[in-house]
């Protein structure tokens, strides 16, 4: 079974006119998890990467699977005010507002090879926030991965033009 076979489409979620992807139906499978962390960790060879950071919430169930799988250590790039030490941050804007996303001082040295990991990219300005946040603390990002690319929704060339390589292993065009 492909991956996308996995991954229920719940319309018009959390509004009118949105096609939500659910991977919880995923998460439920053990095949569909096993494709999905092995379709990430399976790119990059041993050595190759230092640590896997991840995006909150779900980036954190993806990014630390795969991270066991390539033999690193885990950073989850969190919300304001959820890590308990000093913290480093980044501001983004949303459609309404803005958010912030952080990671521990200490938690990357410079020079150390990411790979980002989350879910689902989209418009990209989370992505966008973690990979500037990234280089703020001299990291070399590897690539960003994520399992659902939205492509028309402009997140995969917004990370491009960071200078940054993506993948993704299943896209849903059209939303």
């Amino acid at each position: 079974m492909s991956l996308r076979s996995y991954i229920r489409t719940i319309p018009d979620h959390p509004q009118p006119g949105i096609q939500f992807r659910d991977i919880t139906t995923l998460l439920l499978d053990p095949e569909g998890l096993r494709l999905a962390i092995d379709g990430i960790a399976r790119r990059h060879e041993p050595g190759t990467i230092d640590l896997v950071a991840g995006i909150e919430a779900r980036g954190f169930i993806f990014g630390t699977a795969v991270a066991y799988q390539l033999g690193v250590g885990f950073v989850p790039l969190r919300k304001p005010g959820k890590l308990p030490g000093e913290t480093i941050g980044q501001d983004f804007d949303l459609e309404y507002g803005r958010d912030r996303i952080e990671l521990h001082v200490d938690a990357i040295e410079a020079g150390q090879r990411i790979l980002l990991v989350d879910d689902l990219i989209a418009t990209g300005g989370t992505a966008e926030a973690a990979v500037s946040l990234l280089h703020k603390v001299g990291a070399e990002i590897v690539e960003c991965a994520f399992v659902i690319s939205l492509p028309d929704l402009g997140g995969v060339h917004r990370l491009e033009k960071t200078g940054c390589t993506v993948h993704s292993l299943c896209e849903f065009e059209g939303d």
